[in-house]
This record gives C-alpha cells, sequence and structure tokens, in this order.
C-alpha cells in the first residue's frame, strides 16, 4: 500500500447547499469536498477589477500576437458595464477578440449594445432559437477563427511560413485551415 497525501480543490458557480437540498447534489460528497470554502464573488460584483485585469489580458494577447493593441477610454467605460456572466473567462476572450480581430473593439461595442438593447426589451417574446448551443458555438468559432486567419495573411502578404509562425501552429495545419474556410490571395480571387 502507498501512502498518497492529496489536496483537491474543487470551484462551482452553483450553491451546492440548495442543490443538496432538491436532491441534485449528494451530501457526503459535499462533506467530503467543504473543508476549506472560499467565496468569490462574480466579476460583476468585482468592477473594480475589470481594469487591472484588462490590461493584464491586453498585454498577454498583444505579446501573444505580435500586436500594441490598447482600449480606448469607451471600451474600457463598457467593460466596466458589462455584466459579465462568464465572470473572468468572458472577459479574458473579449480582449483576445479585441487584440486578435482588425474590428475587434467595435464588435464588443456592438455586442455590449445589443446586450443594453435585450434588457430593455424583455417584454417581447424570444426568437425560436433551433440550433443547440453547441452548434451556436462550433459556428462562432469558426468565424472568428476564419476571420483571424485572413487578417493575419493580410498582414503579411499572405507569407504562409510567417502566418503559420505567428499562429503557433504548423505550416501543414495553415495549409488545412486555409482550405478548410476557402481562403485564397487577392490575386487569385474570383471576381
Amino acid at each position: 500500500m502507498i501512502d498518497i497525501d492529496t489536496r483537491v480543490i474543487a470551484a462551482t458557480n452553483r450553491d451546492l447547499e440548495q442543490a443538496m437540498a432538491r436532491g441534485e447534489f449528494r451530501e457526503d460528497l459535499y462533506y467530503r469536498l467543504n473543508v476549506v470554502e472560499i467565496r468569490i464573488p462574480p466579476l460583476r460584483e468585482r468592477t473594480e477589477e475589470i481594469p487591472l485585469l484588462a490590461a493584464h489580458f491586453l498585454a498577454k494577447f498583444n505579446a501573444q500576437y505580435g500586436r500594441t493593441k490598447q482600449l480606448s477610454p469607451e471600451t474600457m467605460a463598457r467593460l466596466m458595464e458589462h455584466a459579465w456572466s462568464g465572470n473572468v473567462r468572458e472577459l479574458e476572450n473579449a480582449i483576445r477578440r479585441m487584440v486578435v480581430l482588425t474590428d475587434g473593439e467595435q464588435a464588443f461595442e456592438a455586442l455590449a449594445a445589443r446586450g443594453r438593447h435585450e434588457h430593455a426589451a424583455t417584454s417581447r417574446p424570444a426568437a425560436l432559437i433551433t440550433e443547440s448551443l453547441r452548434e451556436i458555438a462550433r459556428r462562432g468559432a469558426r468565424e472568428a477563427e476564419r476571420k483571424a486567419l485572413e487578417e493575419v495573411l493580410e498582414r503579411v502578404h499572405w507569407n504562409r511560413a510567417e502566418a503559420s509562425r505567428i499562429l503557433k501552429v504548423s505550416y501543414k495545419t495553415l495549409l488545412n485551415k486555409i482550405a478548410e474556410c476557402a481562403l485564397a490571395p487577392p490575386s487569385r480571387r474570383p471576381f
């Protein structure tokens, strides 16, 4: 027999005490995990941390993608106003999009404006969604990947070796992605 000293760190965004009361979470597991509880409020309740986190992610992604993007005061104000239902990960992804995409700030502004309009129009019936969340996420990821790939290729004047280095993928992977996205250099595009 081998003795092992381990610690388990678990995180959730659910109220496990309520889940136990409803019979949705095992009580014995709760008491095994709940030795030391650290409650971290959602990002929307810690708005004073948003500028520091945004600056951290901005520096990280500028370095990673070879950019010098800066956030306008208006964008920072929108970041502070946003609800951040996805917490820090949502903020991180928003900053990454702002760095990677040429119109990243405008895309976030549109998202923030759409969120404000949706909250104002809660009395209107929601449109019927026929796609699953997974399909929506996949489509969004494909569109974002295509746009980022196209922007990098344009920036390096279609030097595929340079693009593969910037995107940190193999040359072969880059060629496959170009074919997948049906991208072509400007001189080879059909009119």
